[in-house]
């Protein structure tokens, strides 16, 4: 008897959890087949550590291959959905086409950058999404401080020493906080050249981490204030040339960097796929059936997940969130089978950890509120707990990095144009341009 065939795209946070989850539900009942465009999961919330050279980017690279034993992994790019033939198709490494046909599918295809209606931003700046666009900012930030040595242009230098953040959330402040401390350090090895690199972080809201507690918003914005950080709250970007960029409160900032972190979108393929969507994500019940086809399930960023918590809202594009709707996802398929109950989607929020660099975080762990050594203990240890992959050896880095001097070389194999800000997978670097 053929054993059915359970489809997943997309190996993030939902993806790679249902995959694990329906594996040892499953227990060789039946096929579980990954398509993901590249081979291995990312642990996101490291990638600003990868950025500022702490975390080698192979730590946060979780292999699917071994990490994910009896599931079949195809390395792929989704390119259509036949939900009447129940078949997905994809466009291999090498550009080959291929089918996958399922007798039950999960959409977990994640999220790309956030784009503005903001002149020039398109063109000159560059996103944080995906491993290939940390690689570029390491190199581009450790090319810039070189640049201002050579120069003995005063005006030359502050422009290639400011590095321009927009967006406060989790990311633009980690991506800020770290930034700060890694060109000081760069600037500390070279005597000759005598100008503090300038952070800014921009925001149209009116705090930093405006999605979070309140007193780790507090945190957050005193470590960065005392660290230097040019925080600027209420103001954004109006507009972006090659030379720096104008504030929306009139003020033009001479810069070589600018740094896009103002949130994510679906990924555009939820759009093809002919379904109803909200806000641009798939529209799912409370078990994360897909209405009228239920043998579909989506969860992630690309699900419009009702929140209990909230009733009339959907649940936030959070890695909490898509890990849990992952294993839900895979517990409801089980069940269509036969195997348990399904369930609806319920969640309980366990607090948020934010790494600042250095000594520093802001954590509020079962909302209790930290901050200093003790945040920092919780924030390591939840990243370690919660990555699939790799303990050792991103702990041994924190060790490193704790004791010696940071290594800070551009090895230049992600060029500006691989990584355009308007990218559809920002996990993969652009070829041929």
């Amino acid at each position: 008897m053929t054993k059915p065939r359970v489809v997943i795209v997309g190996a993030g946070f939902a993806g790679y959890h249902a995959a694990k989850t329906l594996r040892r539900l499953a227990r060789d009942r039946a096929e579980i087949v990954l398509l993901n465009t590249t081979d291995y999961f990312l642990y996101l919330p490291l990638l600003p550590e990868v950025a500022a050279g702490v975390v080698e980017p192979t730590r946060i690279s979780v292999p699917l291959a071994g990490t994910l034993d009896g599931v079949r992994v195809v390395v792929g790019e989704a390119d259509r959905v036949d939900l009447q033939n129940r078949w997905v198709g994809y466009r291999s490494a090498e550009g080959d086409h291929g089918q996958l046909a399922y007798d039950r599918l999960i959409l977990s295809v994640g999220s790309v950058n956030k784009l503005l209606p903001i002149p020039g931003v398109t063109e000159y700046a560059h996103g944080f999404r995906g491993l290939p666009e940390a690689l570029y900012l390491h190199d581009h930030v450790v090319r810039q401080v070189e640049l201002a040595e050579l120069t003995d242009d005063p005006a030359e230098q502050r422009a290639r020493t400011t590095f321009v953040v927009v967006g406060a959330g989790y990311t633009g402040t980690e991506v800020a906080a770290h930034g700060q401390l890694f060109t000081d350090r760069l600037v500390a090895q070279r005597p000759h050249l005598r100008v503090r690199p300038r952070w800014m972080l921009l925001d149209v809201a009116p705090r930093v981490l405006p999605e979070l507690d309140r007193r780790m918003s507090v945190t957050a914005d005193r470590v960065l204030r005392r660290r230097g950080v040019d925080v600027r709250m209420g103001t954004s970007v109006g507009e972006a040339t090659p030379d720096g960029v104008m504030l929306t409160d009139g003020e033009y900032v001479p810069t070589c960097s600018l740094i896009w972190c103002v949130g994510v979108r679906p990924d555009p393929f939820v759009a093809e796929l002919g379904l109803r969507t909200e806000k641009g994500r798939l529209v799912v019940d409370e078990y994360l059936n897909v209405p009228g086809y239920p043998e579909v399930f989506a969860c992630g960023d690309a699900a419009a997940v009702p929140d209990p918590t909230r009733p009339g809202q959907v649940c936030a594009m959070t890695a909490q969130h898509a890990q849990r709707q992952g294993k839900l996802a895979a517990h409801n398929i089980a069940a269509s089978y036969g195997q348990g109950a399904r369930k609806s989607y319920k969640h309980h929020d366990l607090g948020w950890v934010v790494d600042l660099g250095g000594k520093d975080a802001a954590a509020n762990p079962l909302h209790v509120p930290l901050s200093g050594l003790p945040a920092k203990a919780v924030t390591r240890g939840y990243h370690l707990l919660a990555m699939p992959g790799n303990r050792p050896r991103v702990a041994a880095d924190w060790a490193l990095d704790a004791a010696l001097p940071r290594p800070a070389v551009q090895l230049g194999l992600v060029p500006a144009n691989a990584v355009p800000l308007e990218s559809e997978s920002p996990e993969l670097v652009r070829r041929g341009t």
